[in-house]
């Protein structure tokens, strides 16, 4: 697709979401209500940028600045840009919503849902334990299949298995680096009703699986688990079914390497707020889910 068409096609969208109700996350009250530079503009430009893989607020502002000042004369000076942003921040999960509301739901199988989670990684972990950026909510925590530790957030998500095709988000949320897994499957157990759900080994719990079947009506799948001090081998079967959870999970995994892939949305290390944080992980995901819903 030419990039005009997506850049024109990008605009219409945001304008129309915008206007239509998105505009409560930002609302003004003051005489300076509509900026020269519209929030529609901002928006518009920040995720372009994204989906020109971007990955830095700086370089998205110069590329506008140098390639598309036609397009956008009123740009404003890099400071205020970045303040307009993260006054913004809230508008790009809005903004993610409407989005996966608009995903073609074809070859979606509804009864099989996946779900993990990444790291977002604001400081590596020789600087994880005097990192003190956005500490309302990010704080220390451990990634098992990286083998790291790092100061910064979880991103989780729970997906709907669709056929040859990467799996549609369902639910989207972060929590702090230290939380386990399981405290974000007890936020989304209420949307799981009548399905199977495919995990790795961090949502194994005996007590939740119980749960499960007999309120909810869905069942969890997960790779089996050697216990503490266990030290015969799995068996066959037990192989056999860990190695059929992951095939099935596999399309989840894939997911977050494309969104990485697309975004860089892992390393967060120029953040410098909360809100400049939740901006990073949310444009992040809406210029790549924009990607994916409109075949860019």
């Amino acid at each position: 697709m030419d990039w005009e068409l997506q850049l024109t096609m990008l605009y219409e969208y945001v304008d129309h979401h915008y206007h239509k109700e998105l505009w409560v996350y930002c609302q003004r009250m003051s005489n300076n209500s509509q900026p020269k530079f519209s929030d529609v503009e901002v928006l518009t430009t920040y995720l372009f940028g994204r989906i020109k893989k971007r990955r830095e607020i700086i370089d998205i502002y110069e590329y506008i600045r140098d390639h598309l000042l036609e397009w956008f004369p009123q740009l404003p000076h890099y400071k205020n840009y970045v303040r307009r942003l993260n006054y913004l921040c809230n508008v790009f999960s809005g903004l993610l919503e409407k989005i996966i509301l608009d995903f073609p739901n074809t070859d979606v199988l509804h009864t099989m849902k996946l779900i993990d989670s990444m790291p977002i990684i604001l400081a590596n972990s020789k600087r994880s334990q005097t990192a003190k950026v956005a500490r309302e909510f990010a704080n220390k925590g451990y990634c098992a299949s990286k083998g790291i530790y790092y100061y910064g957030i979880k991103l989780h998500i729970l997906a709907i298995k669709r056929l040859n095709a990467l799996p549609l988000p369902d639910y989207i949320g972060i929590t702090p680096a230290r939380d386990h897994d399981l405290k974000a499957l007890e936020i989304i157990l209420p949307q799981l009703s009548d399905s199977e759900l495919f995990a790795d080994k961090a949502y194994i719990n005996e007590l939740l699986k119980n749960i499960a079947e007999q309120e909810q009506n869905f069942q969890i799948h997960t790779p089996v688990k050697k216990k503490k001090r266990q030290e015969r081998e799995l068996d066959y079967f037990e192989k056999l079914l860990s190695t059929a959870v992951s095939r099935v999970r596999q399309p989840i995994e894939s997911l977050f390497n494309w969104i990485e892939q697309k975004t860089g949305i892992q390393t967060a290390s120029k953040v410098r707020s909360y809100n400049g944080l939740i901006t990073h992980v949310f444009g992040s995901l809406a210029a790549a889910m924009f990607i994916l819903a409109f075949n860019l």
